[in-house]
């Protein structure tokens, strides 16, 4: 199976979406945040998405890619596909009410050893205002070759890496009930049948069901912004990670923060998520924080 790089480039027709404050809330009390920002209609400032509320924003276009390029994408070929990477860059919080016109675009198509990873950028914004966030979501198709060398439409930022050996410096445990993959199934709208079905999971080689991949980031970002941002959700300009290893719901991960370093004027977080204290869930993972 071959994937042709004249994908990239394939434009998403845009989407409209006006946001509600039971879209927010909902999404911020899946993941457990009880941040006050995203909770409390009468906090001063307003009500706030938490950051990784752009991932529901933009699952309508990654679950829809086989209709966007159906010749490029058949049946067997989509039925490979994993959601491999997220990189959210946030310009300015999501707020209830805001009307977002929200476009996206293939931005890359890359030959690695395990398949062809596709790249896709997506923004949203406020007309009149401006981006909200930029996304650039990374998805694997297992055993698929890219039919010619890699495409890019335009260049993908790096994610910064920790230099040398890391060593944590310090751990936090994180609550993983097992129910959790249907309460984020049925308040973000992030739909697919592994997470919720053990037949469909099953069947897809995978010995139980697993948490959502952007529910661990999700977990993982609450962590940064309480601990690394003082609570304050708009200190977090960027976070990034690849999936690459199964939470199996009933058993906690624990969050490790591997370093720090001062990136002009932020402070970049390096970061990872075990699953079973010694599977990779989250690798690579990154965070910009604004330093208050």
């Amino acid at each position: 199976m071959k994937i042709s790089p004249d994908v990239v480039g394939v434009e998403a027709p845009e989407r409209k979406h006006r946001v509600h404050w039971r879209e927010t809330t909902n999404f911020a009390a899946a993941v457990g945040d009880v941040n006050p920002r995203y909770l409390d209609d009468t906090v001063k400032g307003g009500l706030v998405a938490p950051p990784l509320f752009a991932v529901a924003l933009t699952w309508p276009i990654l679950s829809g890619l086989s209709g966007l390029i159906p010749d490029a994408l058949t049946p067997d070929i989509v039925a490979t596909m994993v959601h491999a990477s997220e990189h959210l860059i946030f310009h300015e919080p999501i707020r209830p009410g805001d009307k977002l016109h929200i476009s996206a675009r293939i931005e890359g198509l890359i030959p690695t050893q395990a398949g062809a990873f596709l790249i896709v950028r997506a923004e949203a914004r406020v007309p009149g205002r401006g981006p909200t966030f930029t996304e650039y979501g990374g998805v694997l198709f297992r055993g698929v070759e890219v039919d010619g060398d890699a495409c890019l439409a335009s260049k993908i930022p790096e994610v910064p890496r920790p230099l040398g050996d890391v060593q944590p410096l310090w751990q936090a445990e994180l609550p993983v009930e097992r129910h959790l993959p249907f309460v984020y199934d049925g308040c973000t709208g992030i739909v697919f049948p592994i997470h919720t079905s053990v037949r469909a999971a099953r069947q897809a080689g995978l010995p139980d069901i697993a948490l959502q991949g952007t529910a661990t980031l999700a977990l993982a970002a609450r962590q940064v912004v309480n601990s690394e941002c003082g609570g304050v959700p708009f200190a977090l300009k960027e976070i990034a990670c690849r999936f690459t290893g199964l939470v199996i719901p009933g058993a906690p991960v624990h969050f490790r923060l591997l370093g720090r370093d001062r990136l002009r004027e932020r402070t970049g977080i390096f970061f990872d998520v075990l699953a079973n204290r010694d599977n990779l869930a989250l690798s690579n993972g990154f965070a910009s924080v604004e330093i208050q």
